[in-house]
């Protein structure tokens, strides 16, 4: 027995081995039975292994490597991307202290929330700052009462009046051109409305009283669907004017929805959750036979239908906004002393791209079209974006949503731009950066990146239809056979010495 136990005691151990004293004598169960020797133990030890599953630990570490990760992964798959940072991470919000309170409730067949496009934000933080919702609050709202004050010194706009052939003018190049340059306040601007735009006379009289901030959308053609804001403060709705413009295809399908009860013809104004509904006229009273002409009115004069605001946020019928538009002044707008605040487009950078993939993808008309547009265009001036061009970061942005500060210069702008869509298309990407290199004085611009485009709205889809009759993206004309680019297309071209620049190659 005493070398047995030498013996134990002489051979090393592994890790996987544990030895236990081994007790000669098993209890029985039963009380009539007496205590008895279990079978193969004598006096000593005995070696107790552990499970082979235990014995790597490679093994283990793998597993709890899985076990831990697993989880994150698929929340990370399953999860909205515009929520999924702050609770992980346990971030405080930035947004103002609202109740999670619904606005409106939607029929079942409405189906507001479906279709959202999926966003690749890169960053796991909140990319826009936003101050103390009631230090923005009295800040926006002492602006809004001191209307008297220009807010940087740029000659007062005067338009011009009078009937002409379009809603526009119907001006030439050389025209349209001769009012880029403003620095007389007694010259007139024409910017639009030379034929009435159909509004009742209630819906008018609500949006000359409106004041401080308002934020417009437009529905026409019933292109996509009334959203409701997120993220509204606690006096947001008794401060900001909500308004929505639709034409009488959208009032056919919401009426059909139970969403809108009136006619749109009474008096009492017609209200969705936060915004105040405006019926524009019949189609034949309408300026434009493209709703999406008739839709950039709305988009692009707001300082005109709404002349006593002193901001304004534009929202795209396919957007939802998710954070208060208080919070988007003051940190877009009013906190980097601009008077445009707009988001740039997330993969182009040059005019040319855009009107390349206008062109491509049947966004709008024929590519002859675009081709006159751009060959105007770099005829007049054009240039690809160069660093030369800062601090404008960007010569095409994303108009989804458009935040301004009324005033002489953000209004010009407005206006030059209006004049270039009637001119030829209301793709507004494809003129944005020819006006506004080419005005003088320089609006002064803030192009934000794309995160935080992100960070405050939600784009969806647009509604399908069974047809292309009258939804103004091309007339509903028949796309030709896409025929490939040669060098032979741009010989001779005005944008021959654009595009060389753009894509960097010398040019003679």
């Amino acid at each position: 027995m005493q070398g047995s136990q030498r013996h134990l005691v002489a051979s090393p151990l592994r890790t996987a081995d544990l030895l236990f004293p081994c007790d000669p004598i098993t209890h029985s169960n039963s009380q009539n039975k007496p205590p008895q020797r279990s079978a193969g133990c004598g006096m000593g030890w005995v070696r107790v292994r552990r499970p082979p599953l235990l014995q790597s630990k490679l093994l283990c570490v793998s597993l709890l490597y899985l076990l831990t990760t697993l989880p994150l992964a698929l929340y990370v798959s399953f999860s909205d991307p515009s929520s999924r940072c702050l609770p992980l991470l346990l971030l405080p919000s930035t947004r103002s202290s609202s109740a999670a309170t619904t606005l409106f409730h939607y029929p079942r067949d409405y189906a507001e929330h479906k279709h959202a496009l999926p966003t690749s934000r890169r960053l796991c933080s909140d990319p826009a700052v936003f101050a103390d919702y009631k230090t923005v609050l009295e800040e926006i709202n002492d602006l809004s009462r001191n209307l008297s004050a220009p807010p940087r010194p740029f000659p007062a706009l005067r338009y011009q009046n009078g009937g002409r052939d379009t809603f526009a003018g119907n001006l030439s190049t050389e025209e349209r051109r001769s009012f880029f340059t403003h620095t007389d306040g007694e010259v007139e601007i024409p910017c639009g409305f030379f034929k009435d735009f159909p509004i009742a006379q209630a819906d008018r009289l609500a949006m000359e009283s409106c004041r401080g901030v308002v934020v417009a959308s437009a529905i026409l053609n019933d292109h996509d669907k009334i959203r409701q804001p997120k993220g509204l403060g606690s006096q947001t709705l008794k401060t900001v004017c909500f308004f929505m413009f639709i034409d009488d295809r959208t009032h056919r399908v919401l009426a059909s929805h139970g969403i809108l009860k009136d006619d749109g013809q009474g008096a009492s104004p017609i209200t969705v959750g936060a915004w105040r509904v405006v019926r524009l006229g019949s189609t034949a009273e309408l300026p434009y036979e493209s709703p999406a002409m008739n839709g950039v009115v709305a988009k692009h004069l707001l300082h005109r239908l709404f002349p006593n605001a002193r901001f304004s946020v534009w929202v795209d019928g396919k957007m939802q906004l998710t954070a208060d538009p208080l919070l988007l002044v003051q940190s877009l707008l009013v906190g980097e002393g601009a008077d445009m605040a707009v988001s740039k487009h997330p993969f182009n950078l040059h005019a040319m791209e855009e009107a390349i993939a206008t062109a491509r993808w049947h966004k709008w008309g024929g590519a002859d079209a675009i081709r006159a547009q751009m060959e105007t265009y770099c005829r007049n001036g054009l240039q690809p974006w160069s660093p030369s061009k800062l601090p404008y970061p960007s010569d095409v942005p994303d108009t989804a949503i458009i935040i301004r500060r009324h005033g002489s210069a953000s209004d010009l702008f407005s206006c030059m731009l209006f004049n270039e869509l009637e001119a030829f298309n209301p793709r507004d990407q494809l003129a944005f950066a020819y006006v506004r290199d080419q005005m003088s004085p320089k609006v002064s611009m803030n192009m934000f990146e794309v995160e935080v485009f992100e960070h405050i709205a939600v784009e969806y889809r647009h509604n399908l239809k069974r047809d292309n009759a009258g939804s103004g993206r091309g007339g509903g004309t028949k796309q030709g056979v896409t025929r490939m680019a040669s060098s032979r297309d741009i010989a001779g071209s005005s944008c021959e010495g654009y595009l060389m620049k753009m894509w960097g190659e010398p040019s003679e």
